[in-house]
Protein backbone atom coordinates (compact mmCIF):
# COMPACT_ATOMS: atom_id res chain seq x y z
CA UNK A 1 0.00 0.00 0.00
CA UNK A 2 0.99 3.79 -0.96
CA UNK A 3 1.48 6.15 1.91
CA UNK A 4 -1.58 8.00 1.15
CA UNK A 5 -3.96 4.47 1.35
CA UNK A 6 -5.87 4.17 3.98
CA UNK A 7 -7.33 0.76 5.01
CA UNK A 8 -10.00 0.57 7.58
CA UNK A 9 -11.00 -2.90 9.15
CA UNK A 10 -14.24 -3.80 11.20
CA UNK A 11 -13.52 -7.02 13.35
CA UNK A 12 -15.46 -8.89 15.75
CA UNK A 13 -18.78 -7.86 14.21
CA UNK A 14 -21.63 -10.05 15.42
CA UNK A 15 -23.97 -9.83 12.58
CA UNK A 16 -24.66 -8.09 9.59
CA UNK A 17 -27.65 -6.14 8.42
CA UNK A 18 -27.07 -6.03 4.26
CA UNK A 19 -29.71 -3.77 3.10
CA UNK A 20 -30.98 -5.95 0.13
CA UNK A 21 -34.31 -7.57 0.29
CA UNK A 22 -33.28 -10.50 -1.04
CA UNK A 23 -30.70 -11.17 1.67
CA UNK A 24 -30.96 -8.99 4.62
CA UNK A 25 -29.06 -10.81 6.67
CA UNK A 26 -25.64 -12.07 5.65
CA UNK A 27 -22.52 -13.89 7.13
CA UNK A 28 -19.67 -12.56 8.46
CA UNK A 29 -17.43 -10.98 11.07
CA UNK A 30 -15.21 -8.43 9.38
CA UNK A 31 -15.30 -5.77 6.33
CA UNK A 32 -12.27 -4.73 5.03
CA UNK A 33 -12.48 -1.08 3.21
CA UNK A 34 -9.35 0.99 1.23
CA UNK A 35 -10.04 4.19 0.15
CA UNK A 36 -13.82 4.49 1.46
CA UNK A 37 -14.64 1.84 -0.62
CA UNK A 38 -15.51 -1.59 0.80
CA UNK A 39 -13.29 -4.10 -0.66
CA UNK A 40 -13.84 -7.76 1.03
CA UNK A 41 -16.65 -9.02 3.73
CA UNK A 42 -16.36 -12.08 5.15
CA UNK A 43 -14.53 -13.90 7.85
CA UNK A 44 -11.89 -12.16 10.05
CA UNK A 45 -9.13 -15.56 9.56
CA UNK A 46 -9.47 -15.33 5.52
CA UNK A 47 -9.36 -11.68 4.80
CA UNK A 48 -6.38 -9.25 4.26
CA UNK A 49 -6.46 -7.41 7.43
CA UNK A 50 -2.78 -6.38 7.89
CA UNK A 51 -1.74 -2.74 7.64
CA UNK A 52 -5.02 -0.79 8.54
CA UNK A 53 -4.75 2.49 9.06
CA UNK A 54 -7.91 2.02 11.07
CA UNK A 55 -9.15 -0.96 12.93
CA UNK A 56 -12.54 -0.93 14.93
CA UNK A 57 -13.16 -3.91 17.40
CA UNK A 58 -17.42 -3.61 16.76
CA UNK A 59 -17.07 -5.90 20.12
CA UNK A 60 -19.78 -7.96 18.60
CA UNK A 61 -22.41 -5.14 17.53
CA UNK A 62 -24.83 -5.21 14.45
CA UNK A 63 -23.00 -3.41 11.76
CA UNK A 64 -25.58 -2.17 8.73
CA UNK A 65 -25.11 0.31 5.89
CA UNK A 66 -25.42 3.85 6.89
CA UNK A 67 -28.54 4.82 6.63
CA UNK A 68 -30.65 7.66 3.68
CA UNK A 69 -33.11 9.88 4.16
CA UNK A 70 -34.59 10.34 1.12
CA UNK A 71 -36.29 13.54 1.74
CA UNK A 72 -35.33 16.51 3.49
CA UNK A 73 -34.85 20.10 2.65
CA UNK A 74 -31.93 22.05 3.89
CA UNK A 75 -31.11 24.92 3.05
CA UNK A 76 -27.11 26.09 3.73
CA UNK A 77 -24.43 24.24 5.51
CA UNK A 78 -25.83 23.44 8.87
CA UNK A 79 -28.31 25.24 9.75
CA UNK A 80 -32.11 25.68 9.03
CA UNK A 81 -33.71 29.11 8.93
CA UNK A 82 -37.34 26.73 9.27
CA UNK A 83 -36.38 26.30 12.91
CA UNK A 84 -33.61 28.44 13.83
CA UNK A 85 -31.94 25.18 14.52
CA UNK A 86 -27.75 25.02 14.29
CA UNK A 87 -26.38 21.60 13.61
CA UNK A 88 -29.36 19.51 12.74
CA UNK A 89 -27.17 17.37 10.06
CA UNK A 90 -24.61 16.66 12.62
CA UNK A 91 -27.93 15.72 15.00
CA UNK A 92 -29.29 13.27 12.42
CA UNK A 93 -26.25 11.37 12.00
CA UNK A 94 -26.41 10.61 15.57
CA UNK A 95 -29.35 8.56 14.41
CA UNK A 96 -27.42 6.67 11.66
CA UNK A 97 -28.04 9.27 8.99
CA UNK A 98 -24.89 8.94 6.71
CA UNK A 99 -26.63 10.33 3.61
CA UNK A 100 -29.72 13.01 3.02
CA UNK A 101 -31.34 13.50 -0.61
CA UNK A 102 -32.78 17.38 -0.54
CA UNK A 103 -36.47 17.58 -1.67
CA UNK A 104 -35.89 21.21 -2.23
CA UNK A 105 -34.22 23.96 -1.01
CA UNK A 106 -37.89 25.81 -0.10
CA UNK A 107 -36.85 27.15 3.02
CA UNK A 108 -34.14 29.67 2.06
CA UNK A 109 -35.48 33.01 2.89
CA UNK A 110 -36.43 35.05 0.03
CA UNK A 111 -36.08 31.93 -2.28
CA UNK A 112 -36.09 33.66 -5.83
CA UNK A 113 -39.20 32.36 -8.18
CA UNK A 114 -37.90 33.68 -11.01
CA UNK A 115 -36.51 31.57 -13.66
CA UNK A 116 -33.11 32.77 -13.95
CA UNK A 117 -32.84 33.70 -9.79
CA UNK A 118 -34.24 29.33 -9.37
CA UNK A 119 -31.95 28.36 -11.60
CA UNK A 120 -28.82 30.00 -9.70
CA UNK A 121 -30.01 29.10 -6.36
CA UNK A 122 -30.07 25.41 -7.23
CA UNK A 123 -26.50 25.41 -8.66
CA UNK A 124 -25.06 27.32 -5.94
CA UNK A 125 -26.85 24.60 -3.42
CA UNK A 126 -25.58 21.76 -5.20
CA UNK A 127 -22.05 22.92 -5.05
CA UNK A 128 -21.86 24.46 -1.20
CA UNK A 129 -22.96 20.84 0.03
CA UNK A 130 -20.96 19.27 -2.46
CA UNK A 131 -17.28 21.33 -1.39
CA UNK A 132 -18.78 21.47 2.56
CA UNK A 133 -20.34 18.14 4.08
CA UNK A 134 -21.28 18.63 7.75
CA UNK A 135 -20.12 16.02 9.91
CA UNK A 136 -19.46 13.91 6.67
CA UNK A 137 -23.06 13.31 6.08
CA UNK A 138 -23.39 13.30 2.39
CA UNK A 139 -26.23 15.61 1.25
CA UNK A 140 -27.21 15.46 -2.35
CA UNK A 141 -29.18 18.97 -3.05
CA UNK A 142 -29.44 21.64 -5.40
CA UNK A 143 -33.27 20.67 -6.12
CA UNK A 144 -35.13 23.31 -8.05
CA UNK A 145 -38.51 23.65 -7.23
CA UNK A 146 -40.27 24.02 -10.75
CA UNK A 147 -41.92 27.40 -11.81
CA UNK A 148 -44.33 28.79 -14.90
CA UNK A 149 -42.42 29.81 -17.94
CA UNK A 150 -39.42 26.89 -17.77
CA UNK A 151 -38.33 25.55 -21.00
CA UNK A 152 -36.49 22.22 -21.78
CA UNK A 153 -33.44 24.65 -22.36
CA UNK A 154 -33.49 25.23 -18.33
CA UNK A 155 -33.43 21.58 -17.76
CA UNK A 156 -30.48 20.84 -20.45
CA UNK A 157 -28.50 23.71 -18.51
CA UNK A 158 -28.83 22.81 -14.86
CA UNK A 159 -28.04 19.35 -15.77
CA UNK A 160 -24.71 20.09 -17.25
CA UNK A 161 -24.14 22.60 -14.15
CA UNK A 162 -24.60 19.31 -12.31
CA UNK A 163 -27.97 19.29 -11.12
CA UNK A 164 -29.69 15.70 -10.50
CA UNK A 165 -32.45 16.40 -8.47
CA UNK A 166 -35.93 18.35 -8.34
CA UNK A 167 -37.89 19.89 -5.53
CA UNK A 168 -41.29 18.48 -4.92
CA UNK A 169 -43.63 19.23 -8.20
CA UNK A 170 -46.29 21.29 -6.36
CA UNK A 171 -44.24 23.44 -4.07
CA UNK A 172 -43.86 25.94 -6.63
CA UNK A 173 -46.49 27.83 -9.40
CA UNK A 174 -46.62 24.55 -11.24
CA UNK A 175 -49.06 22.52 -10.15
CA UNK A 176 -51.40 21.18 -12.96
CA UNK A 177 -50.40 17.36 -14.31
CA UNK A 178 -49.69 18.49 -17.98
CA UNK A 179 -47.72 20.56 -16.97
CA UNK A 180 -45.63 19.12 -14.72
CA UNK A 181 -45.76 15.69 -16.76
CA UNK A 182 -43.85 17.95 -19.53
CA UNK A 183 -41.33 19.31 -17.24
CA UNK A 184 -40.61 16.16 -15.81
CA UNK A 185 -39.96 14.12 -18.88
CA UNK A 186 -37.65 17.35 -19.99
CA UNK A 187 -35.29 16.54 -16.76
CA UNK A 188 -35.69 12.67 -17.04
CA UNK A 189 -34.05 13.45 -20.24
CA UNK A 190 -31.28 14.92 -18.72
CA UNK A 191 -30.85 12.36 -16.06
CA UNK A 192 -32.46 14.35 -13.54
CA UNK A 193 -34.48 12.90 -10.56
CA UNK A 194 -38.10 13.82 -9.96
CA UNK A 195 -39.91 13.42 -7.05
CA UNK A 196 -43.61 15.17 -6.33
CA UNK A 197 -45.44 16.64 -3.45
CA UNK A 198 -48.29 14.71 -2.39
CA UNK A 199 -51.49 15.27 -0.08
CA UNK A 200 -52.28 18.88 1.43
CA UNK A 201 -50.66 21.71 1.01
CA UNK A 202 -47.64 21.91 3.90
CA UNK A 203 -45.92 25.21 2.97
CA UNK A 204 -47.14 28.79 1.75
CA UNK A 205 -47.79 28.61 -1.70
CA UNK A 206 -48.38 24.86 -2.10
CA UNK A 207 -51.80 22.93 -2.63
CA UNK A 208 -53.42 20.15 -2.56
CA UNK A 209 -52.18 17.61 -4.72
CA UNK A 210 -54.29 15.13 -5.71
CA UNK A 211 -53.99 11.11 -7.18
CA UNK A 212 -54.96 12.45 -10.43
CA UNK A 213 -51.49 15.05 -10.79
CA UNK A 214 -49.56 12.61 -9.36
CA UNK A 215 -49.99 9.73 -11.90
CA UNK A 216 -50.06 12.27 -14.88
CA UNK A 217 -46.70 13.85 -13.67
CA UNK A 218 -45.72 10.54 -13.50
CA UNK A 219 -42.48 11.54 -11.43
CA UNK A 220 -39.67 9.21 -10.31
CA UNK A 221 -40.05 9.68 -6.59
CA UNK A 222 -44.00 9.35 -5.22
CA UNK A 223 -43.16 12.16 -2.22
CA UNK A 224 -44.80 11.24 1.25
CA UNK A 225 -47.12 9.43 0.08
CA UNK A 226 -48.23 9.58 3.69
CA UNK A 227 -48.82 13.26 3.37
CA UNK A 228 -46.52 15.90 4.44
CA UNK A 229 -48.62 16.44 6.67
CA UNK A 230 -52.25 15.88 5.11
CA UNK A 231 -52.53 12.47 3.97
CA UNK A 232 -54.87 11.46 0.54
CA UNK A 233 -57.83 9.32 1.36
CA UNK A 234 -56.90 6.01 1.61
CA UNK A 235 -58.34 5.03 -1.78
CA UNK A 236 -56.00 7.34 -3.54
CA UNK A 237 -52.92 5.93 -1.88
CA UNK A 238 -53.89 2.57 -2.69
CA UNK A 239 -54.73 4.04 -6.52
CA UNK A 240 -51.01 5.52 -6.59
CA UNK A 241 -48.83 2.58 -5.14
CA UNK A 242 -51.18 0.28 -7.74
CA UNK A 243 -51.52 2.62 -10.76
CA UNK A 244 -47.66 3.30 -11.50
CA UNK A 245 -44.18 1.44 -10.51
CA UNK A 246 -42.36 4.91 -8.94
CA UNK A 247 -41.15 4.66 -5.54
CA UNK A 248 -43.41 4.80 -2.38
CA UNK A 249 -42.24 7.45 -0.20
CA UNK A 250 -43.08 7.41 3.54
CA UNK A 251 -41.35 9.78 5.72
CA UNK A 252 -41.94 10.42 9.40
CA UNK A 253 -43.32 14.04 9.64
CA UNK A 254 -46.48 12.60 7.80
CA UNK A 255 -49.69 10.45 8.52
CA UNK A 256 -48.46 6.87 10.48
CA UNK A 257 -51.95 4.70 9.66
CA UNK A 258 -51.57 5.82 5.59
CA UNK A 259 -48.00 5.49 5.78
CA UNK A 260 -48.66 1.61 7.30
CA UNK A 261 -51.32 1.44 4.73
CA UNK A 262 -48.61 2.48 1.90
CA UNK A 263 -46.46 -0.30 3.07
CA UNK A 264 -48.71 -3.09 3.03
CA UNK A 265 -50.10 -2.28 -0.04
CA UNK A 266 -46.70 -2.35 -1.67
CA UNK A 267 -46.23 -6.04 -0.16
CA UNK A 268 -49.86 -7.12 -1.47
CA UNK A 269 -48.41 -5.65 -4.67
CA UNK A 270 -45.30 -7.79 -4.29
CA UNK A 271 -43.43 -4.64 -4.67
CA UNK A 272 -41.76 -3.63 -1.73
CA UNK A 273 -38.65 -2.83 -3.41
CA UNK A 274 -40.54 0.49 -4.05
CA UNK A 275 -40.66 1.39 -0.55
CA UNK A 276 -37.97 4.28 1.02
CA UNK A 277 -38.08 6.26 3.93
CA UNK A 278 -37.79 10.24 4.35
CA UNK A 279 -38.32 12.25 7.39
CA UNK A 280 -39.68 15.33 5.24
CA UNK A 281 -37.51 17.61 7.75
CA UNK A 282 -36.56 20.40 8.81
CA UNK A 283 -40.42 21.42 8.69
CA UNK A 284 -43.17 22.37 10.88
CA UNK A 285 -42.83 19.11 12.84
CA UNK A 286 -38.86 20.17 13.25
CA UNK A 287 -36.26 18.08 13.13
CA UNK A 288 -35.69 14.24 14.03
CA UNK A 289 -32.61 13.27 14.72
CA UNK A 290 -34.03 9.76 15.16
CA UNK A 291 -37.06 9.85 12.38
CA UNK A 292 -35.43 7.38 10.10
CA UNK A 293 -34.89 4.75 13.16
CA UNK A 294 -38.28 5.70 14.15
CA UNK A 295 -39.92 5.05 11.08
CA UNK A 296 -38.00 1.43 10.49
CA UNK A 297 -39.02 0.83 14.53
CA UNK A 298 -42.57 1.73 13.69
CA UNK A 299 -43.40 -0.03 9.87
CA UNK A 300 -41.71 -3.28 11.62
CA UNK A 301 -43.84 -3.21 15.16
CA UNK A 302 -46.95 -2.24 14.35
CA UNK A 303 -46.76 -3.52 10.32
CA UNK A 304 -45.64 -6.73 11.44
CA UNK A 305 -42.56 -6.48 9.17
CA UNK A 306 -39.37 -8.33 10.18
CA UNK A 307 -36.94 -5.53 11.45
CA UNK A 308 -34.09 -6.49 8.87
CA UNK A 309 -36.05 -5.85 6.17
CA UNK A 310 -37.61 -2.41 7.50
CA UNK A 311 -33.66 -1.49 6.95
CA UNK A 312 -33.79 -2.10 3.83
CA UNK A 313 -36.14 0.79 3.44
CA UNK A 314 -34.12 2.94 4.59
CA UNK A 315 -30.60 2.10 2.91
CA UNK A 316 -30.83 -0.50 -0.39
CA UNK A 317 -33.67 0.56 -1.76
CA UNK A 318 -33.00 3.88 -1.38
CA UNK A 319 -29.79 3.65 -2.92
CA UNK A 320 -30.99 1.50 -5.94
CA UNK A 321 -34.07 3.84 -6.73
CA UNK A 322 -31.63 6.90 -6.07
CA UNK A 323 -28.48 5.30 -7.59
CA UNK A 324 -25.86 5.91 -4.81
CA UNK A 325 -23.20 4.11 -4.15
CA UNK A 326 -23.72 3.50 -0.40
CA UNK A 327 -27.19 1.44 1.73
CA UNK A 328 -25.71 -1.82 0.86
CA UNK A 329 -22.70 -3.89 2.00
CA UNK A 330 -21.42 -5.28 -1.05
CA UNK A 331 -17.47 -4.92 -2.31
CA UNK A 332 -17.38 -1.17 -4.37
CA UNK A 333 -19.71 0.18 -2.64
CA UNK A 334 -19.23 3.08 0.07
CA UNK A 335 -17.90 2.42 2.95
CA UNK A 336 -20.44 4.16 5.37
CA UNK A 337 -21.70 2.25 8.19
CA UNK A 338 -23.66 2.33 11.62
CA UNK A 339 -22.64 0.04 14.17
CA UNK A 340 -25.45 -0.64 16.40
CA UNK A 341 -26.63 -2.98 19.31
CA UNK A 342 -30.33 -3.33 21.07
CA UNK A 343 -30.31 -0.76 23.79
CA UNK A 344 -29.69 -1.63 27.46
CA UNK A 345 -32.94 -2.94 29.34
CA UNK A 346 -35.32 -3.43 26.12
CA UNK A 347 -37.37 -6.39 25.65
CA UNK A 348 -36.15 -9.39 22.95
CA UNK A 349 -34.15 -11.69 22.69
CA UNK A 350 -31.38 -10.07 20.41
CA UNK A 351 -31.45 -6.63 18.56
CA UNK A 352 -34.19 -7.34 15.58
CA UNK A 353 -36.51 -8.69 18.11
CA UNK A 354 -36.89 -5.50 19.97
CA UNK A 355 -37.23 -3.26 17.12
CA UNK A 356 -39.32 -5.53 16.17
CA UNK A 357 -41.16 -4.96 19.92
CA UNK A 358 -41.38 -1.03 18.43
CA UNK A 359 -37.78 -0.09 20.31
CA UNK A 360 -35.20 2.21 18.93
CA UNK A 361 -31.60 0.39 18.74
CA UNK A 362 -28.77 2.23 20.61
CA UNK A 363 -25.82 3.53 17.58
CA UNK A 364 -22.34 2.98 18.75
CA UNK A 365 -20.47 4.69 16.04
CA UNK A 366 -21.07 5.96 12.35
CA UNK A 367 -18.35 5.55 9.50
CA UNK A 368 -18.30 7.55 6.28
CA UNK A 369 -16.00 6.69 3.52
CA UNK A 370 -14.53 4.68 5.84
CA UNK A 371 -14.01 7.28 8.15
CA UNK A 372 -15.22 7.09 11.65
CA UNK A 373 -17.60 10.20 12.25
CA UNK A 374 -19.38 9.64 15.92
CA UNK A 375 -18.85 7.89 18.45
CA UNK A 376 -21.54 6.53 21.05
CA UNK A 377 -24.56 8.33 20.02
CA UNK A 378 -25.75 11.33 22.16
CA UNK A 379 -29.45 10.96 20.55
CA UNK A 380 -30.24 6.84 21.02
CA UNK A 381 -30.89 5.35 24.02
CA UNK A 382 -27.36 3.39 25.10
CA UNK A 383 -26.74 0.27 23.47
CA UNK A 384 -25.73 -2.77 25.20
CA UNK A 385 -22.63 -2.99 23.64
CA UNK A 386 -20.05 -0.88 21.98
CA UNK A 387 -17.82 -0.67 19.64
CA UNK A 388 -14.11 0.73 20.08
CA UNK A 389 -11.57 2.35 17.63
CA UNK A 390 -8.81 -0.56 18.81
CA UNK A 391 -5.92 1.62 16.48
CA UNK A 392 -5.39 4.16 14.11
Amino acid sequence: MSEATQKLVIKNIGRMLSGKLEEPLIDGNCIVAIDGKITEIGDYKTLNTDQATTEIDANDVWVAPGLIDSHVHPVIGDYTPRQQQIHWIDSCLHGGVTTMISAGEVHMPGRPKDIIGLKAMAIASQRWYENFRPSGVKMHAGAPVLEEGMEEHDFKELAEAGVKLLGEVGLGSVKAGETAAQMVKWARKYGIQSTIHTGGPSIPGSGLIDKDVVLEADADIIGHINGGHTALPDDQIMCLCEGCQRGIEIVHNGNERAGLLAMRTAFELEQSERVILGTDSPAGSGVQPLGILRMIAMLSSLGNVPAEIAFCFATGNTARMRELDTGVLEVGMSADFILLDQAQHSPGKDMLESIEQGNLPGIGMTVIDGEVRSHRSRNTPPATRLPSVVSA
